[in-house]
Protein backbone atom coordinates (compact mmCIF):
# COMPACT_ATOMS: atom_id res chain seq x y z
CA UNK A 1 0.00 0.00 0.00
CA UNK A 2 2.87 2.34 0.82
CA UNK A 3 4.43 1.67 -2.59
CA UNK A 4 1.10 2.34 -4.32
CA UNK A 5 0.52 5.65 -2.54
CA UNK A 6 4.06 6.98 -2.99
CA UNK A 7 4.21 5.80 -6.62
CA UNK A 8 0.94 7.49 -7.59
CA UNK A 9 1.99 10.60 -5.67
CA UNK A 10 5.28 10.72 -7.58
CA UNK A 11 3.37 10.42 -10.87
CA UNK A 12 1.17 13.37 -9.83
CA UNK A 13 4.26 15.45 -9.07
CA UNK A 14 5.76 14.65 -12.49
CA UNK A 15 2.70 16.23 -14.15
CA UNK A 16 1.94 18.98 -11.65
CA UNK A 17 5.28 20.77 -11.51
CA UNK A 18 5.60 21.78 -15.17
CA UNK A 19 1.84 22.42 -15.48
CA UNK A 20 1.68 24.86 -12.58
CA UNK A 21 5.00 26.38 -13.60
CA UNK A 22 3.52 27.14 -17.02
CA UNK A 23 0.35 28.57 -15.44
CA UNK A 24 2.39 30.84 -13.17
CA UNK A 25 4.29 32.12 -16.23
CA UNK A 26 0.93 33.30 -17.64
CA UNK A 27 -0.65 34.69 -14.44
CA UNK A 28 -1.54 38.39 -14.46
CA UNK A 29 -2.72 38.86 -10.86
CA UNK A 30 -1.95 42.27 -9.38
CA UNK A 31 0.19 40.57 -6.71
CA UNK A 32 2.47 39.12 -9.39
CA UNK A 33 2.95 35.91 -11.36
CA UNK A 34 4.17 33.61 -8.59
CA UNK A 35 2.39 34.75 -5.42
CA UNK A 36 -1.10 33.33 -6.16
CA UNK A 37 0.37 29.86 -6.73
CA UNK A 38 2.53 30.02 -3.61
CA UNK A 39 -0.56 30.84 -1.53
CA UNK A 40 -2.85 28.32 -3.27
CA UNK A 41 -0.16 25.64 -3.07
CA UNK A 42 0.30 26.13 0.67
CA UNK A 43 -3.43 26.05 1.41
CA UNK A 44 -4.09 23.06 -0.87
CA UNK A 45 -1.11 21.16 0.50
CA UNK A 46 -2.30 21.81 4.04
CA UNK A 47 -5.75 20.46 3.09
CA UNK A 48 -4.13 17.27 1.82
CA UNK A 49 -2.22 16.90 5.09
CA UNK A 50 -5.45 17.36 7.04
CA UNK A 51 -7.00 14.50 5.05
CA UNK A 52 -3.97 12.32 5.86
CA UNK A 53 -4.37 13.19 9.54
CA UNK A 54 -7.76 11.48 9.61
CA UNK A 55 -7.30 8.89 6.87
CA UNK A 56 -8.54 5.47 7.97
CA UNK A 57 -8.65 3.80 4.54
CA UNK A 58 -6.29 3.43 1.61
CA UNK A 59 -8.55 5.55 -0.62
CA UNK A 60 -8.37 8.55 1.73
CA UNK A 61 -4.65 8.09 2.19
CA UNK A 62 -4.16 8.08 -1.58
CA UNK A 63 -6.38 11.17 -2.00
CA UNK A 64 -4.59 13.10 0.75
CA UNK A 65 -1.10 12.34 -0.53
CA UNK A 66 -2.02 13.15 -4.15
CA UNK A 67 -3.39 16.52 -3.01
CA UNK A 68 -0.18 17.19 -1.09
CA UNK A 69 1.88 16.38 -4.17
CA UNK A 70 -0.38 18.39 -6.48
CA UNK A 71 -0.49 21.60 -4.46
CA UNK A 72 3.01 21.51 -3.00
CA UNK A 73 4.36 21.11 -6.53
CA UNK A 74 2.36 24.18 -7.53
CA UNK A 75 4.06 26.04 -4.69
CA UNK A 76 7.46 24.61 -5.58
CA UNK A 77 7.15 25.48 -9.27
CA UNK A 78 6.25 29.09 -8.52
CA UNK A 79 8.81 29.76 -5.82
CA UNK A 80 11.62 28.05 -7.75
CA UNK A 81 10.92 30.24 -10.79
CA UNK A 82 11.21 33.31 -8.56
CA UNK A 83 14.97 32.66 -8.27
CA UNK A 84 15.92 33.29 -11.92
CA UNK A 85 13.24 36.02 -11.99
CA UNK A 86 15.00 38.05 -9.32
CA UNK A 87 18.49 36.74 -8.53
CA UNK A 88 21.51 37.75 -10.69
CA UNK A 89 23.53 34.88 -12.17
CA UNK A 90 26.57 35.74 -10.04
CA UNK A 91 24.57 35.06 -6.85
CA UNK A 92 22.68 31.93 -7.87
CA UNK A 93 25.24 29.51 -6.43
CA UNK A 94 24.76 31.01 -2.98
CA UNK A 95 20.98 31.00 -3.39
CA UNK A 96 21.19 27.40 -4.63
CA UNK A 97 23.04 26.57 -1.42
CA UNK A 98 20.26 28.04 0.69
CA UNK A 99 17.69 26.15 -1.39
CA UNK A 100 19.61 22.91 -0.75
CA UNK A 101 19.84 23.82 2.93
CA UNK A 102 16.06 24.32 3.10
CA UNK A 103 15.40 21.05 1.27
CA UNK A 104 17.49 19.08 3.75
CA UNK A 105 16.28 20.95 6.85
CA UNK A 106 12.68 20.63 5.70
CA UNK A 107 12.80 16.85 5.90
CA UNK A 108 14.43 16.98 9.34
CA UNK A 109 12.00 19.60 10.68
CA UNK A 110 9.03 17.59 9.39
CA UNK A 111 10.20 14.49 11.21
CA UNK A 112 10.96 16.57 14.30
CA UNK A 113 7.51 18.15 14.31
CA UNK A 114 5.77 14.81 13.93
CA UNK A 115 7.88 13.30 16.71
CA UNK A 116 7.49 16.27 19.07
CA UNK A 117 3.70 16.41 18.95
CA UNK A 118 3.27 12.63 19.07
CA UNK A 119 0.86 10.52 17.06
CA UNK A 120 0.14 10.33 13.34
CA UNK A 121 -2.83 12.73 13.28
CA UNK A 122 -1.11 15.37 15.41
CA UNK A 123 2.03 15.08 13.31
CA UNK A 124 0.14 15.79 10.08
CA UNK A 125 -1.72 18.68 11.71
CA UNK A 126 1.55 20.22 12.89
CA UNK A 127 3.07 19.89 9.41
CA UNK A 128 -0.03 21.46 7.84
CA UNK A 129 0.19 24.46 10.18
CA UNK A 130 3.91 24.82 9.58
CA UNK A 131 3.42 24.70 5.79
CA UNK A 132 0.96 27.61 5.86
CA UNK A 133 3.05 29.70 8.26
CA UNK A 134 6.24 29.09 6.27
CA UNK A 135 5.01 30.94 3.16
CA UNK A 136 3.92 34.08 5.03
CA UNK A 137 7.32 35.85 4.82
CA UNK A 138 7.42 35.37 1.06
CA UNK A 139 3.84 36.58 0.63
CA UNK A 140 4.54 39.74 2.65
CA UNK A 141 7.84 40.69 1.03
CA UNK A 142 7.89 38.98 -2.34
CA UNK A 143 8.51 41.86 -4.76
CA UNK A 144 7.05 39.62 -7.44
CA UNK A 145 6.97 40.61 -11.09
CA UNK A 146 3.57 41.39 -12.58
CA UNK A 147 2.60 40.62 -16.16
CA UNK A 148 0.96 43.62 -17.81
CA UNK A 149 -0.91 41.46 -20.31
CA UNK A 150 -1.78 37.77 -20.36
CA UNK A 151 -0.39 35.94 -23.41
CA UNK A 152 -2.98 34.58 -25.83
CA UNK A 153 -3.83 31.00 -24.94
CA UNK A 154 -3.71 28.57 -27.86
CA UNK A 155 -4.03 25.10 -26.38
CA UNK A 156 -2.01 23.33 -29.04
CA UNK A 157 0.91 25.70 -28.55
CA UNK A 158 0.52 25.59 -24.77
CA UNK A 159 0.73 21.78 -24.66
CA UNK A 160 3.50 21.64 -27.28
CA UNK A 161 5.55 24.03 -25.12
CA UNK A 162 6.20 21.28 -22.58
CA UNK A 163 8.50 19.63 -25.12
CA UNK A 164 11.87 21.41 -25.08
CA UNK A 165 13.74 20.28 -28.18
CA UNK A 166 17.17 18.75 -27.38
CA UNK A 167 18.46 19.74 -30.80
CA UNK A 168 17.38 23.36 -30.42
CA UNK A 169 18.38 23.66 -26.75
CA UNK A 170 21.15 21.05 -26.22
CA UNK A 171 22.48 22.62 -23.01
CA UNK A 172 19.03 22.34 -21.42
CA UNK A 173 18.81 18.69 -22.53
CA UNK A 174 22.25 17.76 -21.15
CA UNK A 175 21.52 19.53 -17.86
CA UNK A 176 18.20 17.66 -17.59
CA UNK A 177 19.87 14.31 -18.29
CA UNK A 178 22.60 15.01 -15.75
CA UNK A 179 20.08 15.76 -13.01
CA UNK A 180 17.99 12.72 -13.98
CA UNK A 181 20.95 10.32 -13.78
CA UNK A 182 22.23 11.71 -10.49
CA UNK A 183 18.76 11.43 -8.97
CA UNK A 184 18.34 7.86 -10.27
CA UNK A 185 21.69 7.00 -8.69
CA UNK A 186 20.67 8.62 -5.41
CA UNK A 187 17.31 6.82 -5.49
CA UNK A 188 18.97 3.45 -6.10
CA UNK A 189 21.34 4.13 -3.22
CA UNK A 190 18.73 5.10 -0.63
CA UNK A 191 15.66 3.06 -1.56
CA UNK A 192 16.72 -0.24 0.01
CA UNK A 193 18.90 1.15 2.80
CA UNK A 194 16.79 -0.47 5.54
CA UNK A 195 17.05 -3.91 3.91
CA UNK A 196 20.75 -3.38 3.17
CA UNK A 197 21.37 -2.83 6.88
CA UNK A 198 19.17 -5.78 7.80
CA UNK A 199 20.26 -8.36 5.22
CA UNK A 200 23.80 -7.40 4.16
CA UNK A 201 25.26 -5.51 7.14
CA UNK A 202 23.24 -7.55 9.70
CA UNK A 203 22.83 -4.45 11.85
CA UNK A 204 20.83 -5.28 14.98
CA UNK A 205 18.38 -2.37 14.77
CA UNK A 206 17.97 -1.34 11.10
CA UNK A 207 15.22 1.18 11.89
CA UNK A 208 17.52 3.10 14.21
CA UNK A 209 20.40 2.54 11.81
CA UNK A 210 18.55 4.29 8.98
CA UNK A 211 17.85 7.26 11.27
CA UNK A 212 21.52 7.51 12.25
CA UNK A 213 22.72 7.31 8.65
CA UNK A 214 20.12 9.87 7.55
CA UNK A 215 21.25 12.25 10.29
CA UNK A 216 24.93 11.84 9.34
CA UNK A 217 24.12 12.31 5.65
CA UNK A 218 22.05 15.41 6.38
CA UNK A 219 24.71 17.02 8.58
CA UNK A 220 27.34 16.77 5.85
CA UNK A 221 24.89 17.92 3.18
CA UNK A 222 24.15 20.99 5.28
CA UNK A 223 27.86 21.57 5.89
CA UNK A 224 28.77 21.74 2.20
CA UNK A 225 25.73 23.23 0.46
CA UNK A 226 26.01 26.98 1.08
CA UNK A 227 29.81 27.20 1.06
CA UNK A 228 30.17 25.39 -2.25
CA UNK A 229 27.52 27.60 -3.84
CA UNK A 230 29.31 30.77 -2.70
CA UNK A 231 32.64 29.37 -3.92
CA UNK A 232 31.09 28.61 -7.31
CA UNK A 233 29.84 32.21 -7.57
CA UNK A 234 33.25 33.64 -6.70
CA UNK A 235 35.19 31.73 -9.33
CA UNK A 236 32.36 31.83 -11.90
CA UNK A 237 32.33 28.09 -12.59
CA UNK A 238 29.58 25.47 -12.23
CA UNK A 239 30.40 22.29 -14.17
CA UNK A 240 33.54 21.38 -12.27
CA UNK A 241 31.58 21.40 -8.98
CA UNK A 242 28.81 19.21 -10.41
CA UNK A 243 31.35 16.79 -11.91
CA UNK A 244 33.35 16.32 -8.73
CA UNK A 245 30.20 16.17 -6.59
CA UNK A 246 29.00 13.28 -8.77
CA UNK A 247 32.38 11.56 -8.50
CA UNK A 248 32.30 11.87 -4.70
CA UNK A 249 28.75 10.49 -4.57
CA UNK A 250 29.77 7.57 -6.80
CA UNK A 251 32.65 6.79 -4.41
CA UNK A 252 30.18 6.77 -1.51
CA UNK A 253 27.94 4.27 -3.31
CA UNK A 254 30.97 2.13 -4.23
CA UNK A 255 31.96 1.95 -0.55
CA UNK A 256 28.55 0.46 0.25
CA UNK A 257 28.92 -2.00 -2.64
CA UNK A 258 32.30 -3.47 -1.65
CA UNK A 259 32.29 -3.13 2.14
CA UNK A 260 28.95 -4.19 3.75
CA UNK A 261 29.71 -3.20 7.35
CA UNK A 262 28.30 -0.61 9.74
CA UNK A 263 31.57 1.34 9.66
CA UNK A 264 31.43 1.47 5.87
CA UNK A 265 27.78 2.55 5.97
CA UNK A 266 28.74 5.49 8.20
CA UNK A 267 31.65 6.36 5.89
CA UNK A 268 29.35 6.11 2.88
CA UNK A 269 26.82 8.44 4.51
CA UNK A 270 29.55 11.02 5.14
CA UNK A 271 30.87 10.81 1.56
CA UNK A 272 27.40 10.90 -0.01
CA UNK A 273 26.37 13.85 2.17
CA UNK A 274 29.44 15.88 1.17
CA UNK A 275 28.87 15.21 -2.52
CA UNK A 276 25.11 15.76 -2.44
CA UNK A 277 25.42 19.12 -0.67
CA UNK A 278 27.79 20.44 -3.34
CA UNK A 279 25.67 18.98 -6.13
CA UNK A 280 22.34 20.40 -4.93
CA UNK A 281 23.55 23.97 -4.65
CA UNK A 282 25.67 24.31 -7.79
CA UNK A 283 23.51 22.21 -10.10
CA UNK A 284 20.52 24.41 -9.27
CA UNK A 285 22.53 27.49 -10.27
CA UNK A 286 23.67 25.78 -13.47
CA UNK A 287 20.11 24.86 -14.43
CA UNK A 288 18.87 28.44 -14.08
CA UNK A 289 21.53 29.49 -16.63
CA UNK A 290 20.43 27.08 -19.39
CA UNK A 291 16.71 27.96 -19.47
CA UNK A 292 15.58 28.65 -23.06
CA UNK A 293 13.88 32.01 -22.34
CA UNK A 294 12.77 34.28 -19.52
CA UNK A 295 9.09 34.15 -20.51
CA UNK A 296 8.73 30.43 -19.67
CA UNK A 297 10.98 30.04 -16.64
CA UNK A 298 8.30 28.43 -14.49
CA UNK A 299 7.39 25.88 -17.15
CA UNK A 300 11.00 25.08 -18.04
CA UNK A 301 12.04 24.64 -14.40
CA UNK A 302 8.97 22.41 -14.02
CA UNK A 303 10.27 20.26 -16.87
CA UNK A 304 13.65 20.18 -15.10
CA UNK A 305 11.94 19.07 -11.90
CA UNK A 306 10.62 15.99 -13.71
CA UNK A 307 14.24 14.84 -13.44
CA UNK A 308 13.70 14.90 -9.64
CA UNK A 309 10.29 13.20 -9.58
CA UNK A 310 10.61 10.59 -12.33
CA UNK A 311 13.49 8.72 -10.62
CA UNK A 312 11.15 8.12 -7.65
CA UNK A 313 9.01 6.06 -10.03
CA UNK A 314 11.85 4.42 -11.96
CA UNK A 315 14.26 3.54 -9.14
CA UNK A 316 11.97 0.95 -7.46
CA UNK A 317 11.33 -0.72 -10.82
CA UNK A 318 15.08 -1.10 -11.37
CA UNK A 319 16.14 -1.87 -7.81
CA UNK A 320 13.77 -4.73 -6.97
CA UNK A 321 14.85 -7.15 -9.75
CA UNK A 322 18.53 -6.21 -9.29
CA UNK A 323 18.42 -7.14 -5.60
CA UNK A 324 16.37 -10.28 -6.11
CA UNK A 325 17.69 -11.75 -9.35
CA UNK A 326 20.90 -10.07 -10.57
CA UNK A 327 23.39 -9.90 -7.74
CA UNK A 328 21.96 -8.44 -4.56
CA UNK A 329 23.14 -5.30 -2.83
CA UNK A 330 26.72 -5.21 -4.22
CA UNK A 331 25.34 -4.99 -7.75
CA UNK A 332 22.66 -2.48 -6.71
CA UNK A 333 25.17 -0.07 -5.17
CA UNK A 334 27.67 -0.63 -7.98
CA UNK A 335 24.88 0.30 -10.41
CA UNK A 336 24.07 3.40 -8.33
CA UNK A 337 27.74 4.41 -8.50
CA UNK A 338 27.90 3.84 -12.27
CA UNK A 339 24.73 5.83 -13.00
CA UNK A 340 25.89 8.69 -10.77
CA UNK A 341 29.30 8.74 -12.42
CA UNK A 342 27.68 8.86 -15.86
CA UNK A 343 25.73 11.97 -14.84
CA UNK A 344 28.90 13.56 -13.48
CA UNK A 345 30.70 13.03 -16.78
CA UNK A 346 27.86 14.08 -19.08
CA UNK A 347 27.48 17.53 -17.48
CA UNK A 348 30.66 18.45 -19.39
CA UNK A 349 28.52 18.53 -22.56
CA UNK A 350 26.84 21.72 -21.35
CA UNK A 351 28.63 24.37 -23.44
CA UNK A 352 27.20 27.77 -22.49
CA UNK A 353 28.03 27.46 -18.79
CA UNK A 354 31.63 27.31 -17.56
Amino acid sequence: MFGLVTGVGAAVSVLANPLFGALSDRTTARWGRRVPWVLAGALGGAAGLLILAGASAIGLMLLGWCLVQLFCNALLAAITAAVPDRVPKVQRGAVGGWVALAQTLGALVGVGLATAVGGIAAGYLACAAFLVVSVVPYLLGHGDQRLAERPTLIWRQFLAGFWVSPTRYPDFAWAWLTRFLLNVGNGLGTLYLFFYLQDAVHYGDPDNGVLILTAVYSVFTLATAVGSGIWSDRIGRRKVFVTWAGVVMAVGAAVLAVWPTWTAALAGAVILGIGFGVYLSVDFALLTEVLPNARDRGKDLGVINIANSLPQVIAPVIAAPVVKYVGGYPVLYALAAAVTLAGAVLVRNVKLVS
